[in-house]
């Protein structure tokens, strides 16, 4: 159970921080925050930028506490947050599957940090290094909590577009 602990913190961390990377830095193929802010500002995230900063830090930060194993169940609910917020706004239309930008990917990260959420990070994790192995499962319960707060004030705080005004 240790090693798929952490075969599943590191691919899922890991896969989560590129996510990021691409938001934040343009890394592996991504847009980076000017083209990322454009996206989130279509989607009536204003100012698009700093939304792309939150969400880019959610994905990178999350995801490299997941891949070490550090922070508790910080990372995992950081995580949950960008992912709730991606199902809630881009992808629910779209149905189950990835290829028609359905809810597939977003949901497949949450299942994962549930899982890490809920079961720890297992021994091969820096937490258990330093004697924070396991934490109360009220925690997790409370970190999950704050996560789907998070994500529906996060969707709450949605602009649309201003409407364009024609000259007469």
């Amino acid at each position: 159970m240790a090693i798929v602990l952490l075969v599943a913190r590191i691919l899922l961390g890991l896969g989560l921080a590129a996510h990021g990377a691409q938001k934040l830095f343009g890394w592996f193929g991504g847009y980076g925050l000017k083209g990322t802010g454009g996206f989130f500002e279509g989607l009536g995230f204003r100012p698009g930028v700093f939304f792309a900063i939150a969400a880019g830090l959610g994905e990178f930060v999350g995801g490299t506490l997941v891949a070490l194993g550090l922070g508790g169940p910080v990372g995992p609910a950081l995580a949950i947050v960008v992912m709730l917020v991606a199902i809630l706004t881009v992808h629910i239309g779209h149905g189950f599957f990835v290829t028609k930008n359905g809810v597939e990917l977003p949901l497949t990260y949450i299942s994962g940090m549930l899982l890490l959420l809920f079961a720890g990070f297992g021994p091969y994790a820096i937490d258990a290094a330093i004697g924070l192995q396991a934490w109360p499962e009220s925690t997790s319960w409370i970190a999950l909590a704050a996560a789907v707060l998070a994500a529906i004030a996060n969707t709450a705080v949605r602009r649309p577009a201003p409407k364009a005004t024609t000259a007469s």
